[in-house]
This record gives structure tokens, sequence and C-alpha cells, in this order.
């Protein structure tokens, strides 16, 4: 027995997840790349509210999601220097080159390295 849900659906089951702290706007994100992969491989996800809350995470920016991954340090000395132009680009370069990003109005989800 299977139950197929909607995109709504599958975004409030993910806001309902008291460990996990998705907005609204990114928990429809997600969802919408989840059934883009979907569409894509020709294949269905099977939901699981935790694997996904393990397998994302949401930020408010790049910067944001820099801060959380390395010291001030390394932002500074590393890739990310806050002098740099190109700073948000060679943030979104570093994740894409390890990672999933999904950029949305509001925000960021980046998959787990």
């Amino acid at each position: 027995m299977k139950h197929t849900l909607t995109t709504s659906e599958a975004a409030s089951l993910l806001m309902a997840d008291e460990n996990a702290a998705w907005s609204m706007a990114g928990a429809f994100a997600l969802v919408e790349y989840l059934e883009q992969i979907e569409d894509n491989c020709g294949a269905e996800i099977e939901f699981d509210r935790v694997a996904i809350r393990c397998d994302y995470s949401e930020h408010e920016s790049l910067q944001e999601w820099a801060r959380c991954y390395f010291t001030d340090d390394q932002l500074i000395d590393g890739y990310f220097s806050k002098n740099d132009d190109d700073h948000e680009e060679n943030i979104r370069e570093y994740i894409l080159d390890y990672a999933q990003l999904i950029e949305f109005d509001g925000g960021i989800i980046v998959s787990e390295f």
C-alpha cells in the first residue's frame, strides 16, 4: 500500500518535524527539488523526513552557511575572504564542488558533504 504525497503535504510534514527548523519557503523548495529529481530519474523517492533532515540543512544565506562550517580565520584567510568581491560566488562554487545547493527566496539548502 502506498500513499503519494502532494507538494504541500510533503512540505507540511517537513515543517512538522520538531527536530528540524525548516522555513515554509525552505520546505517547499526542498520538496520541489526532490520532485524534480524524481521527474528526471523516472523513479519515486520514498518520503523519510528523518533522512531528509540528516541529508539537508537550511541556512539564511551563503555567508551564514560558511560561518557555520568554517572558523573566522578560515573565512578570512581561506576561500571566503570577506574582502573579496566574489565572496558569495566563491562560497557557492565551494558548495557546488562538494554538495548540492538549492537557492530560494529567503535562503539556501545544502546537502551534507
